[in-house]
């Protein structure tokens, strides 16, 4: 089912008792970038965590599995935050939230390296995510409230920066504390200079609003309460399952199960419910059902881009971190000029949207592809041009895909769509990660027994020593994970080719229409206008 597109340019003016949206000027203009800044942090303050596991490990004293747990408790925390942030944001008033939400991760950040209890360091992990979780929703929100029409794909590309340029850059920063700096306490508090400043930057920016109290009593908490758990537990069961070896682990078929059955209630609840958290019925318009689909897919292929190249080579020839961070360098800091571009170009007239996603894609493909011929012998340089066409295609694919979901949403529906997009984003991270590692166990095993077959043929020419078996066994495992990380590659290459033909099956967004507008028309309603 499609409906009347309604394209972020907009030209309605506010409806009867909304405020008129405020004028864009440098002083608005500094509170986004405040709000990008907040969301760089919650992106931080998940990804390199994470990325710097095993040293955190040495200096708490955890074990491998408990340790683990650190990074579901923050995905578990970020997402349960997703569907609702905007709604409290627009509920406390937008300034008011943004900064309680951001000051309470400083404060965690800032604390979270004295604590040795792992209870509690998981319970502070989990406020950690919520807190964080919050922060983006509330950029794509406001890019699509106060950003006119004439630079509004900008604000887009702008947004896309938290799934191209952070997790990508993020590599490069944990290397420079843990490797460089060689102090493990800085993974928490390198935060805190930027996040005090885009602190800053929202009170002054920002604009204040009244509070919206009266909604506290229309709106849906049962199904807040089934859905907060419900999120919580199916991130815990899809983040541990590789892990646990999924439905042979009683834990992950309990979370599986009761989170799916919790999430099912709470959206069925938000459907029918006359005040939701998120409105579900945008899903019934293809360019949203069928674009979160994309986003999926999408940001599964993206997961292929660092993270895995980095690992690769940390098994194949020993590096730390920062003998591979230049690989998130490569990919993240073109982001910064290439999504502007995206978006400048999106603004053509001649432009269709739907090509850019698709030739996106296909440079992902392609550096996927190139990937796939990864031998023993390979470096950081090896995979330079693999790299530079997933940071050529990362920015293509999301910004138009965002200009073709937001397109067709009125004004008033931009703080739910934020949220679910968020939703989707958190999620098909924590199951592209899933995937990856399934298919690395899969494979690895399947390559090893074969390999060891053809090894065992070898045996009688070697000889009984220690020494020729112990270096056919390490030549084995070595070649094993070559093969396992090839396999990976292709198979994302293909699952992006793939995707390319749902993208044309996307609604055709024309170019907005910019400063086109009679000079007493009434102003534009930006995306998200609300009280």
């Amino acid at each position: 089912m499609s409906t009347p597109t309604s394209t972020p340019a907009g030209g309605a003016a506010p409806p009867p008792g909304q405020p008129s949206p405020p004028v864009f000027n440098a002083r608005l203009a500094t509170g986004l970038l405040g709000a990008l800044l907040a969301a760089m942090v919650a992106g931080l303050n998940g990804r390199i965590p994470g990325l710097v596991l095993a040293d955190l490990r040495g200096a708490l004293g955890f074990g491998l599995d408990d340790a683990s747990w650190l990074t579901t408790a923050y995905s578990a925390g970020e997402l349960a935050a997703m569907p609702f942030a905007t709604w409290l944001a627009i509920t406390f008033s937008l300034r008011r939230f943004q900064l309680t939400m951001l000051l309470t991760a400083l404060l965690l950040s800032a604390v979270m390296p004295y604590v040795r209890d792992l209870h509690l360091l998981l319970a502070l992990r989990v406020l950690h995510g919520f807190s964080g979780g919050a922060l983006i929703p509330l950029l794509m929100m406001s890019c699509l409230r106060f950003l006119p029409p004439p630079i509004r794909l900008h604000g887009l590309a702008v947004f896309a920066l938290v799934a191209t340029f952070s997790p990508n850059v993020a590599l490069w920063l944990a290397a420079l504390w843990v490797d460089r700096l060689e102090d493990w306490r800085l993974v928490y508090w390198h935060v805190l200079p930027v996040g005090l400043a885009a602190a800053a930057l929202v009170a002054w920016g920002i604009p204040k609003l009244p509070l919206a109290l009266p909604r506290l009593k229309q709106a849906n908490w049962f199904g807040m309460g089934l859905g907060v758990p419900g999120l919580m537990l199916l991130v815990v069961g899809v983040d541990q399952g590789v892990r646990l070896d999924w439905f042979h682990s009683p834990l992950i078929v309990a979370a599986l199960l009761t989170g799916l059955v919790f999430t099912t209630l709470f959206l069925a609840s938000e459907w029918g419910h006359p005040a939701p958290f998120n409105r579900l019925q945008l899903l019934e318009r293809r360019n949203v059902w069928l674009g979160f689909v994309s986003l999926a897919v999408l940001l599964m292929v993206m997961a292929t881009a660092v993270t895995l190249p980095a690992n690769v080579l940390g098994q194949l020839q020993g590096f730390r971190m920062e003998q591979s961070a230049a690989i998130g360098l490569i990919v993240g800091l073109p982001q910064l000029v290439l999504g502007p571009f995206v978006a400048l170009l999106l603004y053509q007239r001649w432009v269709d949207a739907r090509h850019v996603f698709a030739a996106g894609l296909a440079c992902m493909a392609a550096g996927c592809w190139l990937a796939a011929s990864i031998t023993s012998e390979w470096m950081v340089q090896q995979f330079m041009w693999a790299e530079i066409l997933q940071a050529v295609g990362q920015p293509m694919a999301m910004v138009a895909l965002l200009f073709l979901v937001t397109s067709v949403v009125q004004p008033m529906e931009g703080p739910f769509l934020a949220g679910m997009v968020n939703i989707v984003r958190v999620f098909s991270a924590t199951v592209g990660g899933a995937v990856i590692g399934q298919l690395t166990a899969v494979r690895s095993r399947f390559h090893t027994e074969m390999l060891l077959d053809r090894a065992g043929q070898l045996l009688p020419r070697i000889g009984p020593s220690d020494t020729a078996q112990e270096t056919l066994a390490a030549t084995v495992a070595q070649q094993a994970s070559v093969l396992t990380t090839a396999d990976i590659y292709r198979v994302f290459a293909v699952l992006a080719v793939l995707l390319i033909p749902a993208v044309l099956k996307l609604q055709h967004i024309p170019a907005p229409v910019v400063n086109r507008t009679p000079r007493n028309a009434p102003p534009a309603a930006p995306a998200g206008a609300t009280s």
